[in-house]
């Protein structure tokens, strides 16, 4: 496999993940919404904290490989 190829499809790959975390982290808002009062707010700043920054991270991770294709 070209080294092109593989660039494409490790950001494919990293396009479903970020849409899958980027649903989660929706999901949870909804969930912080419905659950506000019961919920503790350490358990609604972790939940959002690490749905957020994974969020970040794979953008951060996908981000990578297409500089590399910039540069090929």
């Amino acid at each position: 496999m070209a080294k092109i190829d593989r660039l494409k499809e490790e950001v494919g790959w990293l396009k479903i993940v970020l849409g899958i975390l980027v649903a989660i982290d929706a999901s949870l808002g909804g969930w912080v919404t419905q659950n506000y009062g019961s919920s503790t707010t350490a358990l609604i700043a972790l939940a959002a904290a690490a749905a957020t920054i994974a969020v970040v991270h794979v953008n951060q991770l996908a981000y990578r490989p297409i500089k590399e294709l910039e540069d090929t």
